[in-house]
């Protein structure tokens, strides 16, 4: 079974949670990413900041530019070890509604496993495709 190191990407930028929102943004369009985690100067995770964390929790509520990653990042986390296979972590991704996992060994962040990376992998895209559906799944309203 194939797990999510062999999927993972590794060369993922970062953000310190003292950063600045101006500074997790420029660091989103320059990778053309979606989230970047936040970690210790030793590279424990911390947190993440999402696109979505910036505009709902940052600029919606009049957060400036200066404002601290801190702030506004998300600090609830789901992570899996490089050894998670690929349909555990599409089974979490699914599970807690989230599109990327954080890859973290010996309580440092190596790598980050997405939608993508797991339905680029042949043995794991219907995985993926479950997981997508699951997330994309629209709650009924009552």
């Amino acid at each position: 079974m194939t797990n999510v190191q062999d999927v993972m990407s590794k060369d993922i930028a970062v953000c310190r949670k003292e950063d600045t929102l101006h500074e997790a943004a420029s660091k989103m369009k320059e990778r053309n990413v979606g989230v970047i985690p936040v970690c210790s100067e030793n590279k424990e995770l911390m947190g993440v900041i999402t696109d979505r964390d910036l505009v709902l929790r940052g600029y919606a509520e009049k957060k400036a530019d200066t404002t601290s990653v801190q702030e506004v990042m998300s600090d609830r986390l789901y992570h899996a070890s490089p050894e998670t296979s690929v349909q555990e972590a599409a089974d979490m991704m699914a599970h807690e509604q989230i599109r990327r996992v954080p890859i973290v060994e010996n309580g440092k962040l190596v790598g980050i496993v997405s939608l993508g990376d797991l339905s680029l992998e042949d043995k794991s895209n219907e995985a993926a495709g479950s997981a997508l559906e699951d997330i994309s799944e629209r709650p009924e309203l009552h």
